[in-house]
């Protein structure tokens, strides 16, 4: 059976966001809590991560990012090494871009390295934290499939994105 870990971004996912549908609606979801959401920490975000997945066959676990969950999943691979069944990457916060200026600490530079399980990138075309040409770059680095939603903002629940069957689609995929 396939366990479902939802990896928010900065400040965490409120009640209307699309991870947040999910959660209450895939079952074997479930969502993994950091203690500092505003101004966080790498290192503590990778490391929360590998505790909550602690006793789970790797070879079931999907990982869900979003922003700066993306980048988290990828430092985390990076440091533990422990595949899994794959990671939906939703706009993966473009964290060396000038106008990323939000206080999280030691998540760039963005680990660039293939995965060597399944992933997609769902990028926009108007992203304000990252520019579809860089998300596309993500997407080949990581030697990920490419969904391209059009013009859908920060994919977030300020660009409409609350309940998400397209998202909730593409978990089937896996």
């Amino acid at each position: 059976m396939t366990r479902y870990f939802i990896v928010p971004g900065l400040g965490n996912s409120g009640p209307a966001h699309w991870q947040t549908y999910l959660e209450e609606t895939v079952p074997d979801c479930v969502r993994i809590q950091q203690q500092e959401w505003d101004a966080p920490a790498c290192e503590d975000w990778i490391s929360n991560i590998d505790k909550a997945l602690h006793g789970t066959d790797p070879a079931s676990v999907v990982l869900i990012g979003h922003s700066l969950g993306c980048a988290t999943i990828a430092h985390w691979y990076q440091h533990y090494k422990k595949p899994v069944k794959g990671a939906l990457l939703v706009a993966p916060s473009d964290l060396e871009a000038p106008a990323y200026t939000f206080p999280a600490t030691g998540f760039s530079p963005i680990p660039l390295q293939p995965f060597p399980f399944k992933t997609i990138v769902v990028a926009s075309t108007n992203d304000e934290w990252v520019s579809f040409e860089r998300a596309t770059y993500f997407a080949l680095c990581w030697n990920s499939e490419l969904v391209n939603v059009g013009d859908a903002g920060h994919i977030n629940a300020a660009s409409g994105y609350g309940p998400w069957p397209q998202g909730a689609g593409l978990l089937k995929t896996f």
